[in-house]
């Protein structure tokens, strides 16, 4: 069992009580990063308002003790900076009939996803392992990939698939309207990125690490190569036993979100066996690439997780020198709100498409790229693959996650870094074996 999460380890879950008061009453307002700050403006806008400062709400409610938080955050109002040169003000916690986040076609292009590329996926399965039953999940999916023409994924066609963590099509958990946010995050971005794939979705009974794990072994039972964990909490002693029970999947593909608290090691992204991945915030850019990166920091609380871990050894291929065990994060994606995503949701809010943010946007996000690569080969660690590629990554060298001395554990710089890890994806090469 896992202990009670001290306050450390509540922060890093993004628990505090002080933040749980707030977001009982009205959502996390959080000050604007500097992807939330106004945009140079044409004459034809130039007498628009001025952009507002994005407020957020965490999709999950405030876990028990010993229990995984997820990393869904929700943005309730503000102004976000996607495909909208200008940017789109949010209504405060209304539901868009239209998308105001970044699509498939916005992620595929930043992370270098030609559509032959995505089409790779045809066949291949990626499981979502979440906590509660989303009793819309199919349905919602349906609504998200309709309205981006991605090919329908249903049940009847064999491309979706739900089950609990026994295995069961029936014998579902009990639904929750906060997971039921982080599963549609999850479904839809595991879409965005491979459209062609098929998608597992196992439901744990709790968000329990017992639970949570036992659906990670069910996922791989099933077949799943590829494997998007969007949840976690503060580290125990116990990890080193949760890493050989339920993360030591050779061959299999395993990512876990990194954490939205800011500076400071989480645990499952702190398993050696895993791909822990960091968050960024992603705007269209004047270069070559189309785009610019830089770390994903709100304020002292709210951003990207990284860190060194107190109990994981690091693996023989992390060479990083300022941490003696494992090092978060491997690689990142998207996942400022201020840069967000559009899902659609219906279960427990308003029916309607939302922006968000968060690591749980950035590791389906990333799954979806291992899964374009190509099944990884017998007995492989794919958490292993991008560290022999680094060339093949968008290289972040800016931001911080807080404070550290200044050290590359949560300060982006050329190279490896612990927020953004060596880098997010630039086509699938960094992915393959």
């Amino acid at each position: 069992m896992r202990t009670t999460l001290s306050p450390a380890s509540l922060r890093r879950a993004g628990l505090s009580l002080t933040a749980v008061a707030g977001l009982a009453l009205a959502g996390f307002a959080i000050a604007p990063t500097a992807d939330a700050q106004p945009v140079a403006r044409t004459a034809a806008n130039a007498a628009l308002s001025a952009d507002q400062p994005v407020h957020t709400a965490r999709a999950c409610a405030v876990p028990k003790a010993g229990e995984m938080a997820c990393k869904a955050l929700r943005v309730t109002s503000g102004t976000v900076h996607t495909t909208n040169v200008r940017g789109t003000t949010i209504t405060p916690n209304a539901a868009a009939a239209t998308p105001t986040g970044y699509g498939p076609s916005d992620l595929q292009k930043a992370y270098g996803l030609t559509s032959a590329a995505a089409a790779n996926g045809a066949g291949r399965t990626i499981a979502i392992v979440d906590a509660y039953d989303d009793p819309n999940a199919e349905s919602d999916l349906a609504v998200y990939r309709a309205h981006y023409g991605l090919p329908a994924c249903t049940t009847a066609n064999g491309c979706f698939k739900k089950v609990s963590q026994t295995g069961s099509t029936t014998a579902l958990p009990t639904s929750d309207a906060g997971w039921s946010e982080e599963i549609s995050l999850d479904l839809d971005m595991a879409s965005a990125i491979c459209p062609k794939c098929k998608i597992l979705l196992v439901e744990a009974k709790t968000p329990s690490m017992t639970n949570l794990g036992t659906a990670v072994n069910r996922a791989v039972t099933l077949g799943a190569k590829y494997v998007s964990n969007s949840y976690g909490g503060g580290e125990s002693s116990s990890d080193a036993s949760y890493d050989s029970s339920y993360f030591n999947h050779p061959g299999v593909a395993i990512t876990v979100s990194a954490g939205d608290s800011a500076y400071g090691a989480e645990y499952p992204a702190a398993s050696k066996y895993v791909t822990s991945v960091g968050g960024t915030a992603l705007k269209t850019a004047s270069n070559t690439r189309g785009w610019t990166e830089t770390v994903w920091s709100t304020n002292s609380t709210e951003g990207t997780g990284s860190g060194c871990s107190a109990y994981d050894a690091k693996q023989s291929w992390q060479k990083d020198t300022g941490c003696a065990k494992r090092t978060i994060s491997d690689v990142s994606a998207v996942a400022d709100p201020a840069t967000g995503v559009a899902i659609y949701d219906s279960f427990g809010i308003t029916a309607g498409y939302y922006t968000f943010g968060g690591t749980s946007a950035s590791a389906p996000i990333i799954a979806g790229v291992y899964a374009i690569a190509g099944a990884p080969s017998s007995g492989s660690y794919p958490t292993s693959f991008p560290y022999a590629h680094t060339s093949a990554l968008n290289d972040v060298v800016s931001g911080s996650n807080g404070s550290c001395s200044g050290s590359y554990l949560c300060t982006a710089k050329a190279g490896y870094d612990g927020p953004t890890g060596l880098g997010t994806p630039n086509g699938t090469s960094a992915f393959t074996g």
